[in-house]
């Protein structure tokens, strides 16, 4: 009877060591099943930017790290053929640049676009395509013609037919809350010829590209071409000078003093409070 307790004894040893050693196998199993998933999750994004031309040329034009207010944007597409009109359309309709792609290709799809703008937060992403170069017929006889002229001889690899090149670009745009003034500015320069060498000169004030649509600057009719000289009591040399004068006024109504066609404008203005 005590050998038989004894091997009872053993035998239910033997049992939990068993049902221990299966868990751990089956953790491990669970564990290298997610550590599987998560490297073919990686190589799949990494793949991804490497295939995706959009992705893979992605320059940032904006050190803010500018992306949509929206957690999950639903991302708008445009193709379009007139990127200078497009870029001041985005800026008076509230828009700023998130970044750019740019690269020659056979094909690209702008399915590819979308999806590197949806990656990165942005609310639209416009794109273009421009025609860049081809083995064409025309070409090749060219070709023969100047290895005629010349006695040379032609490489057969350069009569075949090679596919046809575009310029792709595309930008990418996020919406943002409505500012307290609404221009976007550049600062102009004058070169004098007379000088030697040429040194450009800095003009007065800052040259409006673009005012956003329902902006206190659109509501106090000030337009694109006119040149912002003052802000309340602050002159305006630079950009920051700007950005400093609508910050201490912010939310009052204040003087802005303009150039347009050449002649002084004085306009009053209700800039818009900080949130």
């Amino acid at each position: 009877m005590r050998n038989r307790q004894q091997y009872l004894i053993n035998t239910s040893a033997i049992s939990k060591v068993t049902t221990n050693k299966n868990w751990l196998i089956k953790w491990m199993f669970i564990g290298f099943i997610g550590l599987s998933l998560t490297l073919f999750v990686l190589i799949n994004l990494v793949q991804a930017d490497e295939i995706n031309p959009y992705a893979k040329n992605y320059k940032e034009q904006n050190t803010g790290n500018l992306k949509s207010q929206d957690q999950n944007p639903d991302t708008k597409i445009f193709v379009s053929n007139h990127k200078e009109e497009d870029n001041i359309s985005m800026l008076e309709n509230g828009y700023d640049m998130i970044g750019t792609s740019g690269f020659s290709a056979t094909e690209a799809s702008p399915d590819l676009a979308l999806q590197h703008a949806k990656a990165i937060k942005a609310d639209t992403v416009l794109v273009y395509r421009k025609y860049e170069s081809a083995a064409t017929a025309s070409s090749k006889l060219q070709l023969i013609k100047d290895a005629a002229k010349k006695g040379g001889e032609i490489d057969p690899n350069d009569l075949e037919e090679g596919p046809t090149q575009y310029q792709y670009f595309a930008s990418y745009w996020a919406k943002l809350p409505m500012p307290l003034l609404g221009v976007h500015v550049i600062k102009l320069k004058q070169v004098v010829s007379d000088d030697e060498p040429a040194v450009p000169k800095d003009e007065p004030g800052l040259r409006i590209i673009a005012v956003i649509k329902e902006s206190p600057a659109a509501k106090a009719n000030i337009v694109k071409g006119d040149t912002l000289l003052k802000v309340g009591d602050v002159a305006l040399a630079q950009a920051d000078d700007l950005f400093a004068a609508v910050k201490r006024y912010a939310g009052q109504n204040v003087p802005v003093q303009l150039q347009r066609n050449g002649t002084d404008v004085v306009v009053s203005v209700a800039l818009n409070t900080r949130k």
